[in-house]
């Protein structure tokens, strides 16, 4: 799918279309343009992109299907390429896709393989609200950043309550599963770690370095960005040495649960050593055994192996073990 929308500042007026609106803003250079791509294929993706002189190494860092996330100035425009969250992505079982972001004087051209919720709450935000004091190229880039970087913040905070869940069911019902869960999370959240350096490195360059694609004034936005970035790689941090510990903490809980159970059952283990040693004794079939002639001799027998079991279990009591 293929989706633009022209802003004639002049006018005062939005129009919203498809690809045959790129040879009207072509026509005229009062036109600013917003070329959303979305999917298609690549050959015609590559033939849209050559139109419009893109740097070569830009068409192919665009066209693959993963990079990581990076910003590079060229001449006639800026190239972002950033790692936004797909459409389907609603908690940490999250999703990627590839946003592209090819930023002129007087056009913006976004190209994703997926769908993308950021692209389209703008898309959608922009003709709703119908302003367009705002809507330079540089100033739809960095707003899209702002909303796609949001979007990390808030599966990460959703993800909190779940690792206190975690904690409480730790002690009340532990089970295996909780364990899988934790190391799921520990695996994505250093993913999103990684993901969150990287964005960093693309935003701390546009703060430090600006483009002549951006404007100045929108320096305030860009640190916001930024933050946004920092604060997302400091959540993805904090929520993984918290999962790590309470890995470690069952873990632990295990361990002792298994010492306990192993106590028991070598104390029982213990108490029948010596039974077991006297039936073994009395088990052997002698002619010769003088105890087997005695009329009391079975009782004395179960007497002695009663008697020292008693005493074991008392013993082990006093020290605890049981």
């Amino acid at each position: 799918m293929i989706r633009s929308l022209i802003f004639d500042t002049q006018a005062g007026r939005i129009t919203a279309g498809g690809i045959e609106q790129v040879e009207t803003w072509k026509n005229n250079d009062k036109l600013q343009l917003w070329l959303d791509i979305d999917g298609e294929d690549l050959a015609r993706v590559q033939g849209i992109l050559e139109d419009f002189e893109v740097h070569p190494l830009a068409l192919q860092d665009a066209l693959r299907e993963r990079h990581p996330p990076k910003i590079e100035q060229f001449d006639k425009q800026l190239f972002v390429l950033l790692r936004g969250l797909d459409a389907t992505t609603e908690g940490i079982d999250y999703g990627f896709i590839q946003l592209s972001l090819f930023i002129g004087k007087r056009f913006l051209i976004t190209r994703h393989n997926k769908a993308s919720l950021s692209v389209n709450w703008l898309f959608e935000s922009i003709q709703k609200q119908g302003d367009i004091t705002n809507v330079s190229p540089g100033a739809l880039a960095v707003r899209l950043s702002g909303r796609l970087v949001k979007r990390y913040v808030q599966i990460l905070l959703d993800l909190e309550p779940r690792l206190d869940e975690i904690e409480s069911e730790m002690f009340d019902n532990p089970d295996d599963s909780l364990a899988a869960e934790l190391t799921s999370y520990k695996s994505r959240l250093r993913h999103l770690a990684r993901i969150s350096n990287y964005h960093k490195h693309v935003f701390s360059f546009l703060k430090r370095e600006g483009s002549p694609q951006i404007d100045p004034a929108l320096s305030h936005e860009i640190v916001d960005v930024f933050e946004q970035v920092e604060r997302t790689g400091s959540l993805a941090d904090l929520y993984y040495e918290v999962a790590k510990d309470l890995t470690d903490g069952y873990l632990a809980l295990s361990s002792h649960r298994l010492n306990n159970v192993m106590q028991i059952l070598t104390v029982f283990t213990v108490i029948f050593v010596p039974l077991t040693f006297l039936a073994g004794i009395y088990g052997m079939n002698f002619q010769y055994m003088p105890e087997l002639n005695s009329s009391f001799g079975y009782f004395m027998v179960l007497g002695v192996m009663a008697l020292a079991a008693i005493a074991q279990f008392v013993y082990f009591k006093r020290r605890g073990w049981i």
